[in-house]
Parts: structure tokens; C-alpha cells; sequence
């Protein structure tokens, strides 16, 4: 096991809501399938999975926590997450990103576990590529007058707009506490206290959001409206069903797109158009229960839906010539 691999994730599913009217956002749906869900389907391999909020059903094992107090805002959720959790890097993300992808979770695992010369202190951006800009970079005992000791803290989503996005982040989990304990000795308390005051005490890369898409965040009716008519692009659609399909079956099987829908239309025009998702069917059945490849199963039905429309070109041309069918 490694950094990549060891890491918790907390997802943060309180708030208000009230552009929302005050809806649980968490379970609005977004492709049929609640934002929450959607968030956690990027990051399956998380060991614990912490979701802080008021109590909801989640496709997979989650533990449930609450911040004190109950509405207290995100550093008083992030603690009370970060309290259940034990590795080295700590994911964490709102319950509003119906476009978080796991590539992207990957690029911020991998951005969170370099060295610390990868960041800058003060806020300041380092670039994805590792090198930390000449001004404004860590004195080489990796102090700054004004903050103490700093470690690196972790990376961040940045979006296109170059605006961070503090709940799209992999946290390196003891500066995320040490950060915690000294914003709650300044303040007395993490309730009602915005993410910019944890901010300043931690260096973190920041990953450009290369997507475009994965930090969109859902927080009024018309970004729910935006998120629902994305999906429903043709260039999106297919891809998003059978995502949504898989989630809901409960399985996890690897889907060529293309091969299958070249092989439903060989099955429609070689065979009769009911073969063609009758075919696809048995192809996924076949696979399911074999354990065999998709790709190979698809290749050996479109081969031989295309041997049946041969057969029954050479009966026709035979039968209009008079002359004996091909054997």
C-alpha cells in the first residue's frame, strides 16, 4: 500500500442549501442519481469514507458524522470528519460535484504526496509541474516569519476561471490537523469560521480542474437545470447512462460503447432489428457469468450475425438465379 492508495475521504453533505430553497441538495438527482452518490463513485478505494451531514441512504458502506454544532459550518465539519479517519492523506469534497471524475481524484492524490518544495506559502499557486515559482518560495528550513513552521499541506482543484476550490482537495492529514487545533486556539472555536482561515497556515499545490467540469459545483436550481442538460448531451448521454446503470445494478464491468452498438447494428441489419439488444444482452450476460472479455464476446457475435446476413444474401441471389443456395 502506498500514498496513493492509503487515503480516507470525507465528504462534506451539510449546509443549508437556501439557494436551494433549502432541499437537501445532497439528494437532488442528477442523472438519476443523487449528487452524493455521484461524488463517492470517484473515489471507490478510499479505506474509510466519512460523509458529515444529517443521515442519508449512500450506494456504499460510509460512516456517518456530524459537526458540532449541527449546521456549524465547513471547519467544524471537516473536524468532526477528519476525527474518524487514520491515513496519511485525506480526501476531501462537497456533496454537489456531479462531474467529479476518479482521474481527477488520482491527479490530486498523486499532486498531495510529492515533496514539499512542489508548494508555496502565503496562498500562493505552485504549478502542477512540481516547480515552485522563485518569489515567494520557502525559505529551505521550510519556515516563514509570519506562519512558523509550515508543512506541505497538500493540492487543490483549481478551476478554469484560476479560482481555488478548497473542497475539491487532498490533504496531507497531520498539517490538516495541526491547522484545525491552531485555528481553534485563535478563535476559540471552528463554528460559523470560513475556509480561508485553515487556508493560510498550509502550503498546497494547486491541479488545474483539466476537465473543465469537475469542480462545477451545484448550488442553485439553475446549476442543477445546467448539470441534468450536460448529461443529456450527445456526446455524454451514452456514457452517463450506462454509468448510471451499472450503479444502479451494482456491478462494475468495463463497457466498450463503440463495439457494442457496431455490433447491434450488424445483429439489427444482418439479423432482424429485435437481435440487436437482444445480442448486447446476452453479450453483458455472457460476461457476468464467464468472466470473459467484452471486446472478444462482442467480435465473435458481430462475426457471426455478419455470416447469417451473408447466408441469407447468397439464398437470395441463388433463388432469384434458379441455381442451388451456398452450402
Amino acid at each position: 500500500m502506498n500514498d496513493l492508495t492509503d487515503y480516507d475521504t470525507i465528504v462534506l453533505a451539510g449546509g443549508a442549501a437556501r439557494r436551494l430553497g433549502g432541499a437537501d441538495k445532497p439528494s437532488l438527482s442528477v442523472g438519476g442519481r443523487p449528487l452524493l452518490d455521484r461524488v463517492l463513485a470517484a473515489c471507490p478505494d478510499a479505506a474509510i469514507t466519512v460523509v458529515v451531514g444529517p443521515r442519508r441512504p449512500a450506494t456504499r458502506a460510509v460512516v456517518h458524522a456530524l459537526e458540532d454544532p449541527p449546521g456549524g459550518g465547513p471547519l467544524a465539519a471537516l473536524d468532526a470528519g477528519l476525527r474518524h479517519t487514520t491515513a496519511p492523506t485525506v480526501l476531501v469534497l462537497s456533496a454537489d460535484l456531479p462531474f467529479l471524475t476518479a482521474a481527477t481524484v488520482q491527479s490530486l492524490l498523486e499532486a498531495a504526496t510529492r515533496t514539499a518544495g512542489a508548494a508555496t506559502p502565503g496562498g500562493r499557486s505552485a504549478p502542477h509541474d512540481g516547480r515552485a515559482p522563485h518569489e515567494g518560495r520557502a525559505p529551505r528550513d521550510g519556515r516563514t516569519p509570519q506562519d512558523g513552521a509550515m508543512l506541505h499541506g497538500g493540492a487543490m482543484l483549481q478551476d478554469a476561471s484560476g479560482r481555488d476550490q478548497p473542497l475539491v482537495a487532498a490533504y496531507r492529514a497531520e498539517p490538516l490537523r495541526r491547522e484545525l487545533a491552531r485555528v481553534r486556539a485563535e478563535h476559540g472555536t471552528l463554528a460559523g469560521l470560513p475556509l480561508r482561515a485553515l487556508m493560510a497556515g498550509l502550503l498546497l499545490e494547486r491541479v488545474p480542474d483539466a476537465t473543465t467540469t469537475a469542480s462545477f459545483d451545484c448550488d442553485t436550481w439553475e446549476d442543477i437545470s445546467a448539470a441534468r442538460a450536460r448529461i443529456r448531451e450527445h456526446g455524454n448521454v451514452l456514457d452517463e447512462w450506462i454509468t448510471a446503470v451499472k450503479a444502479e445494478l451494482g456491478i462494475e464491468l468495463d463497457v466498450d460503447t463503440a463495439a457494442l452498438l457496431d455490433l447491434a447494428r450488424d445483429a439489427a441489419h444482418g439479423v432482424a432489428r429485435p437481435a440487436a439488444p437482444l445480442t448486447t444482452f446476452l453479450i453483458g450476460y455472457a460476461a457476468g457469468q464467464q468472466g470473459r472479455d467484452v471486446q472478444e464476446l462482442s467480435d465473435r457475435a458481430a462475426a457471426l450475425a455478419n455470416r447469417w446476413a451473408a447466408e441469407g444474401a447468397a439464398d437470395a441471389d441463388a433463388t432469384g438465379a434458379g441455381t442451388k443456395p451456398a452450402e
